[in-house]
């Protein structure tokens, strides 16, 4: 049977995130991010579970007194140990289809976006929960293909959308072109139907334009997308020849698309000047609620009005993402949801590390 690739906004058991060490680049913010960990990990188990992947127990420990602090649902929180490079869970994390219902996961290789970054340890994270029964007997593929979670949305009916630079990339599968890489997508995920965009990047994305920085499904006739509105931004051209694109896509039925812009935030820059990829489309949609990555300006409320409008059944939760984007990265970006179908394990209290 030919497996399915859900969309976001179909039921979870559970966000992954893999929690932040001092080994990692958060190490000058640690305290700083941590809160903020512990602060969406507390929102999330107001919906569903959470999977914290900690770097071995004296770690978890650390984090579980995190976690009591904020006051994150114990009930509703796993612990999975695996050690690990950074913790952006969306690139490294499993990805979970459906078979006739049932569950499947797939592990697709991580190298660090390229090779730009250290992801051994990350690469190896999906297969030693595995291993260790933290996403239960569930059936594993490894597939030799590079991906990473935040280069692809689905609309959970077949249809794949990606940035093409994203996957057909020598530093990342070398040697293959986007017919055979989409085979292996329809192969593993069930895609039949391919919205490739060959435009569109934030400033600063070291991803090379990940789809989830840029446009997302909201629903399977509606996409929502970044704009930039000031043509004397950098960003402009591609943003703009993005929406462009977007525009000429159509459904399965031969409609265009609802397309939704959504505000663009103000330059935010790191220490050295260097301007960051804020943006809105970064946000994470889980059972009952949508939380939406903010940034201290003026554009925040735009966006999340925005979003309430396309999510009228879900709370819509804001979340500061400051310390976040000084790492490049924001809220999709460090979490991983998982399909209601799947089961998972926690660690016994004691439990030593595998």
């Amino acid at each position: 049977m030919m497996p399915r690739l859900p969309a976001e906004w179909e039921p979870q058991s559970a966000v992954m995130l893999t929690w932040p060490h001092a080994a990692t680049d958060w190490a000058d913010q640690l305290d700083l991010v941590e809160d903020l960990y512990a602060r969406l990990a507390a929102l999330i188990s107001h919906f569903e579970a959470v999977l914290v992947v900690c770097r071995d127990n004296t770690h978890r420990k650390h984090v579980r007194s995190l976690l009591a602090a904020a006051g994150t649902d114990p009930g509703r929180v796993l612990f999975g140990l695996a050690d690990s490079d950074d913790s952006w869970a969306r690139d490294h994390g499993p990805i979970a289809v459906l078979a006739g219902g049932s569950p499947k996961l797939v592990d697709f290789r991580f190298n660090g976006w390229g090779g730009k970054f250290p992801a051994a340890r990350d690469d190896a994270i999906t297969a030693t929960l595995h291993r260790a029964g933290r996403l239960g007997r569930t059936h594993l593929t490894e597939s030799s293909l590079t991906l990473e979670g935040g280069a692809i949305e689905s609309d959970g009916r077949g249809t794949l959308m990606a940035v093409s630079r994203t996957l057909v990339d020598e530093h990342r599968n070398p040697g293959l072109d986007r017919e055979q890489i989409k085979a292996e997508l329809s192969r593993l995920l069930g895609s039949s139907r391919f919205l490739w965009l060959n435009h569109g990047q934030l400033s600063g994305d070291d991803t090379g334009g990940h789809i989830d920085t840029l446009a997302r499904f909201c629903a399977p006739d509606t996409i929502c997308f970044v704009r930039c509105e000031d043509a004397s931004d950098p960003g402009y051209p591609e943003l703009a020849a993005m929406e462009r694109e977007l525009a000429s896509f159509r459904m399965s039925d031969g409609r265009p698309y609802r397309l939704v812009p959504l505000p663009h935030p103000s330059p935010f820059r790191d220490r050295v000047g260097r301007r960051l990829p804020a943006g809105y489309a970064n946000f994470l949609i889980i059972n009952s609620a949508v939380l939406v990555p903010t940034y201290a300006d003026p554009a925040d409320q735009a966006a999340v009005g925005r979003l309430q409008e396309l999510f009228p059944g879900r709370a819509i939760l804001p979340v500061d993402c400051r310390p976040l984007i000084r790492q490049g990265g924001s809220l999709h970006c460090i979490t991983m949801q998982l399909p209601a179908q799947l089961p998972l394990a926690s660690l016994p209290p004691d439990e030593p590390a595998s």
